[in-house]
């Protein structure tokens, strides 16, 4: 009896570990998160500048739920406005891609609100994909949009809220969100931690926040100021992240922009609780070999042909790279940011034309230019109006814009009419050293007359100082004046010649000591290291590459007899001196 029940003791103990084990394995849950961020309606695969295409986003976004069923898709935001293939339907064309592709959820980013808030309500009620925000109001201080779900995946439950950036008030056209209010994210957080901490066993913050410091709040702040966020999925700054940012113990991912990178993030629950997270990036030359889905690229070549008899038609052919990369229409004077501005002077006769650096959208290389691509360049349909503003306020205009320099910024104005010199290494407000207006000095007592876009006259992008003037004219789009001007005058004039001059910190050197004689001591002659050839990609400036070899850009500017050290192209020759 007592062998009996030695045996049956035994049969239990070996049951009771396979049971264990057992369940340990069904309380471990792998769950993918499938991103994209700041597409800007980028549908189309473009294999030129490194897009993906949504065809093929839809084919790795089946692939992935095959291999995993626990997948959530998402986006945080600037996806509905951008391309004239979305344009042209106010955004709905986006929604019915994103649909047929698989996605869950998005948040809103302030371009997504370029519409106008009525036409994103439409949207958001025919969407299937659910829109979230639980940082916009309105006026009695109710959602607009859902502010969080809870999804149960795998058995595992999910809490997802979704941020704006607060800046969208003046990101986008002021008039495209009267009375609607974007509340603090830090203080929203905390509340949607505190609704969903016990209800949940991940939180993730679907974000359009991004990591500029000239952003009011941002992902890092975010991460820093609340604690039990598990994942922020970002946007809005455009930002590289390769495998993820940690910040106290919260992981930021974001995919750059215009779905360039599919990005993924695999998280691992045990017993409720998160016990791993890792972000990874899928490049687009990496889905060289990927079949785009049949159905979806379908149904992307039926609306494409929707713009073609119009917007394939040539109006102007250059010779020379139109530079409209983001970091330097932000940042600095470029020949595409003179030629915009020219074209604005030209068609309405003001002092001074601006156009903000954020509303330059692409560089035009060299070689035909289609009323396409020009609607790409300019895609938010502003119109141009004219104003007479104090030259008080003028100058206030050109403080803000170089206010947060050298970080990028789309308020950073490229300008015609007059130029400036600014000085970074002074406080904010007091940059701005010298200004001159159609080559006279300047009076901050005069009034002149300026040309700016219908987003930056009722305050858009900081510019509060010009909503309190009265419009005196209304022209045209971006797209059509800038059309009649290439159509008359090409490109002539455009090249970058100082408008806009940084003042150089200089540093006086010491007066020479004669050294006291010493007689050398014998020195083994160093390898010669050959001269390094640099091919120039866009977004490329000249002090990082310098940086790369270990030289500042005066030296790599006097070494290639470069005059202006600010303005290289995309495949110019940069020879390296051996060191």
């Amino acid at each position: 009896m007592k062998k009996v029940l030695s045996l049956v003791l035994v049969a239990l103990l070996i049951l009771g570990s396979f049971s264990f084990v057992f369940a340990e394995d069904a309380e471990t849950v792998k769950i993918t998160v499938i991103h994209t961020n700041d597409t800007h309606a980028r549908l189309v695969e473009d294999s030129y500048n490194g897009v993906i295409g949504f065809a093929k986003i839809a084919a790795l976004i089946k692939e992935a739920k095959e291999a995993n069923p626990n997948t959530l898709v998402l986006d945080a935001g600037d996806t509905l406005h951008g391309m004239p293939i979305v344009n042209i339907s106010k955004g709905e064309n986006a929604i019915k891609v994103l649909e047929a592709a698989g996605y869950d959820y998005l948040t809103l980013g302030n371009h997504d609100f370029n519409y106008g808030k009525d036409r994103l309500f439409e949207l958001r009620d025919m969407s299937q994909v659910g829109m979230l925000s639980a940082n916009i109001v309105d006026e009695k201080g109710e959602y607009v949009f859902t502010p969080y779900v809870i999804e149960e995946v795998g058995g595992v439950k999910v809490g997802i809220y979704g941020l704006s950036t607060p800046d969208t008030a003046i990101l986008t056209n002021p008039t495209n969100v009267p009375g609607l209010t974007f509340e603090d994210p830090v203080e929203v957080s905390k509340e949607m931690v505190d609704e969903l901490k016990d209800k949940t066993d991940v939180i993730i913050a679907l974000a359009h926040l991004g990591l500029d410091e000239s952003s009011s709040i941002t992902s890092k702040a975010l991460a820093q100021a609340v604690e039990g966020i598990d994942l922020i999925i970002d946007g809005h700054s455009h930002s590289l992240l390769a495998t993820g940012q940690l910040e106290n113990n919260t992981l930021i991912a974001q995919t750059e922009n215009y779905g360039k990178n599919l990005g993924f993030v695999d998280i691992e629950i045990q017993n409720g609780e998160v016990v791993s997270m890792a972000a990874r990036l899928l490049a687009a030359a990496d889905t060289a070999e990927t079949v785009a889905d049949p159905e979806l690229a379908a149904f992307i070549e039926t609306i494409k042909p929707e713009n073609d008899p119009a917007f394939t038609e040539v109006i102007a052919t250059t010779d020379i790279y139109l530079d409209g990369v983001r970091e330097n229409v932000r940042t600095k004077e470029t020949n595409l940011g003179n030629l915009s501005s020219d074209a604005a002077r030209d068609a309405t006769g003001a002092d001074i034309a601006f156009v903000n650096g954020g509303g330059i959208r692409e560089d035009i290389p060299v070689g035909e230019i289609t009323k396409g691509k020009i609607a790409a360049i300019f895609p938010f349909g502003n119109t141009i109006e004219v104003k007479k503003i104090t030259g008080a306020d003028l100058k206030a205009m050109l403080e803000w814009s170089v206010s947060d320099y050298p970080a990028a910024k789309g308020a950073f104005l490229q300008v015609s009419g007059l130029e400036f010199t600014f000085d970074p290494a002074q406080p904010v407000d007091s940059k701005v050293m010298e200004i001159t207006v159609g080559g006279e000095a300047f009076d901050e007592t005069k009034e002149y007359t300026v040309a700016i876009n219908d987003f930056m006259s009722a305050g858009g992008d900081g510019y509060a100082m010009l909503a309190k003037y009265d419009t005196q004219t209304i022209f045209g789009t971006y797209e059509e004046i800038i059309q009649n001007y290439l159509v008359t005058n090409g490109t002539a004039g455009s090249e970058v010649s100082g408008r806009i001059k940084v003042l150089e910190v200089v540093v006086e050197e010491p007066e020479p000591v004669e050294p006291t004689p010493v007689e050398p001591a014998p020195v083994e002659p160093e390898p010669v290291v050959e001269e390094v050839i640099y091919i120039v990609v866009p977004g490329d400036v000249l002090w990082k590459i310098a940086a790369q070899y270990n030289l500042t850009y005066q030296e790599l500017a006097e070494y290639n007899n470069i005059v202006n050290p600010h303005l290289i192209y995309p495949d110019q020759i940069i020879k390296v001196p051996a060191k």
